[in-house]
């Protein structure tokens, strides 16, 4: 799919894993990305992938839980741009743990980068959004498309109970987003992924494996076996979807949460 017209998109948490495969596929679509992380040096090195395919990109360092962080990268993209059309909340963080066992700094930090950054990014993108004129499609001003998971529908997800907390915050967030945002016609949807090929998947293994005293390849199989589709989904499954709320096909799209995780979770 190829984008029509100049098109601006941030997408937090861009540095590795799914943030930066939805960078370079929004960018190899023909939109301009700012592709920020907390991790400068990783952004600088998905900006250089993007460069190397002939896109237009630049990095940001943005700590999603730090309001400042949020407006000061929105006054860079509308400073340069003039305008901002896709706001994209990827940045996320997981640990594994027992209920019994949870401590208040790993429900913090879960609640505070899964949950509050998306609120306090969105809001900032939104004030931007709700101001300037109407896009290439002419019927909308802006777009936020969060990265939610299958664990915000499917709350029976063992060893997650605070990553489930906050992105079952995501998708109601996204609801209510959506419904106060589209008298400024600007559309808020959420992805929600299943289990994703990537270096955080791969620290989740371990944490599983070491919880439930088995082996790597049997909790490997486990997610196998509870997707119908009968593979681990990879970065390039989510951001095709991201792609798709992009473009002017998703223009009457808005409070939705699409599941994509190969019939792991049926809504």
């Amino acid at each position: 799919m190829t984008l029509e017209g100049n098109r601006f998109a941030v997408v937090t948490g861009a540095g590795d894993g799914i943030g930066r495969t939805i960078a370079l596929t929004l960018a190899v679509a023909g939109m301009s990305v700012a592709v920020s992380d907390i991790d400068k040096s990783s952004a600088e090195e998905v900006v250089a992938e993007i460069e190397a395919l002939r896109g237009e990109a630049f990095s940001l360092k943005l700590d999603v839980t730090r309001k400042p962080d949020a407006e000061a990268a929105v006054a860079d993209v509308m400073s340069r741009w003039g305008r901002l059309d896709v706001w994209c909340n990827n940045a996320g963080v997981s640990t594994m743990n027992r209920l019994l066992d949870l401590s208040e700094e790993e429900w913090d930090s879960n609640m505070n980068v899964n949950a509050k950054g998306v609120f306090l990014c969105s809001q900032v993108a939104a004030r931007a959004m709700a101001t300037q004129p109407m896009g290439p499609s002419q019927s909308i001003r802006g777009k936020i498309i969060n990265i939610a998971s299958m664990a915000g529908k499917r709350g029976n997800v063992p060893y997650l109970s605070h990553y489930v907390a906050s992105k079952f915050a995501v998708v109601g967030l996204t609801q209510a987003m959506a419904g106060e945002l589209a008298e400024h016609a600007i559309t808020v949807n959420a992805v929600c992924p299943g289990y994703v090929r990537t270096s955080m998947q791969e620290r989740e293994i371990a944490w599983e494996a070491k919880l439930r005293g088995m082996k790597h390849e049997e909790i490997e199989r486990l997610y196998v076996d509870d997707t119908p589709l009968a593979r681990l989904q990879t970065p390039e499954d989510v951001a095709k979807v991201v792609l798709f709320l992009s473009s002017p096909a998703a223009d009457f799209i808005t409070g939705e949460s699409i599941s994509v995780n190969g019939g792991a979770w049926m809504d």
